[in-house]
Formats: C-alpha cells, sequence, structure tokens
C-alpha cells in the first residue's frame, strides 16, 4: 500500500522523535511538530501508516505508537548454575536477558539458563548456550525440560520420559547413560522454548 508525501513526512518525524528521546510522541506532538491543523487529521494519516504497515498503535495510550521496525522487548531472568531454592520463582534474579518477541512470546514465567555441559550435543545444544524456558512442573513424554534431582543444587537438561512409573531422564550424547528415578525424586523447573546459540 502506497502511503502520500504528507504521510511520509510524519512517519519520518515519528522515526526522528523515537531516535531522539526513546519514547514514540503523542498525537500532539505531532500535530505541533508538523503544523497540522487538527488531531483528527493526524489520526487519519497514523490510520493510513498503519494500514500500511509502518506502524501499530496501542488504543488508550497517548504514547501508543509502535513503528514496525520496533519489537517489544522481553526481560527474562537469568538463574545461576546452582538453585539454591527449590522454587526458582522464589529466586531474587538480578541478571536479565534482553529478548523480543520473534524469540519468545512475551510472558512472565519464562527464566534464562546457560547449559554447564555437553549432555544434549546430538540435539545441537551446546556447552554455553543460552536456554530460555517456560517454568512449569507438568511436562509431556519427549519434553526437553530443566530438572533437578532431589537433593542436588545442580539444574540438568534432559529429554522427559516417564513409564512403568519411573521417569526417564535421556541426554542426547552416546556416552552419556540415561537417569531413571522415582518421580517424587526429581524437581521439575521448566520446558525449553529456545535455544540461543553461542558461536567461537
Amino acid at each position: 500500500m502506497r502511503i502520500s508525501n504528507k504521510q511520509k513526512k510524519m512517519l519520518a518525524f515519528i522515526e526522528e522523535f523515537v531516535g531522539e528521546n526513546k519514547y514514540p510522541p503523542t498525537l500532539e506532538e505531532i500535530r505541533t511538530g508538523l503544523n497540522i491543523s487538527s488531531k483528527s487529521l493526524v489520526n487519519h494519516h497514523l490510520t493510513a501508516l498503519e494500514s500500511a504497515a509502518f506502524l501499530s498503535r496501542s488504543p488508550n495510550k497517548s504514547r501508543g505508537i509502535r513503528l514496525a521496525a520496533e519489537s517489544e522487548t522481553i526481560r527474562v531472568p537469568f538463574l545461576p548454575d546452582e538453585i539454591p531454592s527449590s522454587d526458582v520463582s522464589d529466586m531474587d534474579v538480578e541478571t536479565v536477558i534482553a529478548l523480543t518477541e520473534d524469540i519468545v512470546p512475551n510472558r512472565n514465567d519464562l527464566f534464562a539458563f546457560k547449559v554447564q555441559d555437553d549432555s544434549m550435543i546430538d540435539a545441537l545444544v551446546n556447552r554455553e548456550d543460552v536456554l530460555i524456558l517456560q517454568r512449569q512442573n507438568q511436562v509431556h513424554n519427549g519434553d526437553l525440560v530443566a530438572v533437578r534431582l532431589a537433593g542436588q543444587p545442580a539444574m540438568l537438561l534432559k529429554r522427559y520420559y516417564c513409564k512403568n512409573g519411573h521417569v526417564h531422564l535421556h541426554s542426547a550424547n552416546p556416552d552419556m547413560d540415561p537417569i531413571v528415578v522415582d518421580p517424587e525424586l526429581i524437581e521439575i523447573h521448566g520446558k525449553v522454548m529456545a535455544v540461543i546459540r553461542q558461536i567461537d
């Protein structure tokens, strides 16, 4: 969809405003900045820009304009290598990793964790890769999960299977045997949603 010269000027004004201020302009700031007669006319041009997918708007927000080139930043807490609490949701986490919605959905039950071993190398998950997990304790057979064995501080990354009343935790490494435990002897902390590869 083509846009008019006035709409191109408005888009350029918004881009410059965001670049200088790190937040979008209000309708009134656009009106005065471009010497437009009314906010309804500003709204008309913004609707055209939105229809052409140059920006999006959040209703009922005075600064609800978002440029198409922008992505919503999601701050995901980064857990330490060893978990002092049995519940990751109770932890006081200071370090975060900033991601965008094209990597993971924007939700408040995500956490990040750095892979500490080579147990999943055949699944293309390597040491030092960063995992984004959804915090949950109910998973399905075949899910890639972060678990902790009872009494152990280290988090393990394994494929989860439950059969014959036991939990089988499988690595993707031919040098590592499966771990078979009673369900009450493991804590499931989350399911892997994304892997961020570390390249040397």
